[in-house]
């Protein structure tokens, strides 16, 4: 039998501490987290670049987070689980092989296949935003799905240096899935890989494009109404949609962003109005973090997205 994951880097240490488990068909969860460090490179270089380094450094700085799950978090409102019989495991990383670098986004999309399969929650530690590609391939039986992008980036690039599926291209990618419904797009700001073209081609399509400004200004709730109720949300968080001051570690730093507050109560929301499937948090650049506080902050919109979930009954037998 061919494993899809492997151990994470780190064996003693998982995500949170939440038990490892090796064997995908045998899965038995409500949430699973998984790492997927590989993108679709756009040169050589890109190949192992820090990113990759991503769901490694989120686990470790996981320890700083929590002391024990049983604790009062007064962001969540209470204990993680809320008193409930809730299975949360870490599954290790999909892993990549340098004869086959495309390999690692099948590898990807069918892990995500065999989660979805086992009736658990995907959250994904990436790794670069190509991330999202392979995991919407897999969600074509979870539609219409409605893609929440936080990013400072738009990430409509058709193509670089001919690759198709790398990091910024993610969201041009999504628009083409029969099963991808809705795009919207939140945190947008100052200046990325999007030409005029890009911008054209997705109000086009019909995103809803929100600045980091608007979100501001107009608040959280309001942004929260633009999305339909009842819809079933995939949620992409890229590092670098935060303000630098709270998420450090990126590649492309934009000041003005999202704030974790901002990020936090957007997913509760989220999360309150319809079925959120899956999330991932993806750009961070370890080797770039001021006292790892990138990746805690990661950790914890992360368990901020759990306990809304069982909070809103999601796991609820």
């Amino acid at each position: 039998m061919t494993r899809l994951t492997v151990a994470p880097r780190d064996v003693n240490r998982t995500f949170m501490n939440f038990p490892f488990v090796e064997d995908l068909d045998t899965l038995k969860a409500d949430i699973t987290i998984i790492g997927m460090p590989y993108g679709s490179p756009y040169s050589i270089d890109e190949m192992t670049n820090d990113q990759t380094n991503g769901p490694t450094a989120m686990r470790r700085a996981s320890r700083n987070i929590s002391v024990d799950l049983d604790r009062y978090d007064f962001d969540i409102g209470g204990t993680l689980f809320d008193g409930q019989d809730i299975k949360v495991v870490d599954v290790g990383d999909v892993p990549g092989e340098a004869a086959d670098i495309g390999g690692h986004y099948r590898g990807s999309e069918a892990a995500i296949r065999k989660i979805l399969a086992a009736g658990a929650m995907p959250i994904i530690l990436g790794g670069d935003h190509g991330i999202p590609i392979p995991v919407l391939r897999a969600l074509d039986g979870e539609g219409p799905i409605t893609v929440i992008q936080i990013d400072a980036h738009l990430d409509w690039l058709d193509e670089r240096n001919g690759v198709k599926d790398g990091y910024s291209s993610n969201m041009r990618r999504a628009s083409e899935m029969a099963h991808v419904d809705r795009i919207f797009q939140l945190g947008i700001r100052g200046q990325g890989s999007a030409r005029f073209e890009e911008v054209e081609a997705a109000r086009a399509y019909g995103v809803d494009i929100v600045t980091a400004a608007q979100w501001e200004k107009e608040g959280t709730d309001a942004i929260l109404a633009r999305i339909p109720d009842g819809g079933r949300y995939y949620l992409t968080l890229d590092a670098d949609g935060l303000d630098p001051a709270v998420m450090p570690a990126v590649a492309a730093p934009s000041p003005g962003g999202v704030s974790y507050r901002q990020t936090i109560d957007l997913i509760k929301g989220l999360i309150g109005k319809g079925r959120l499937v899956g999330m991932d948090m993806v750009e961070i650049t370890p080797s770039r973090d001021i006292n790892e506080i990138s990746s805690i902050t990661a950790g914890n919109i992360i368990l901020n997205a759990i306990g809304a979930a069982v909070r809103a009954g999601y796991f609820k037998r």
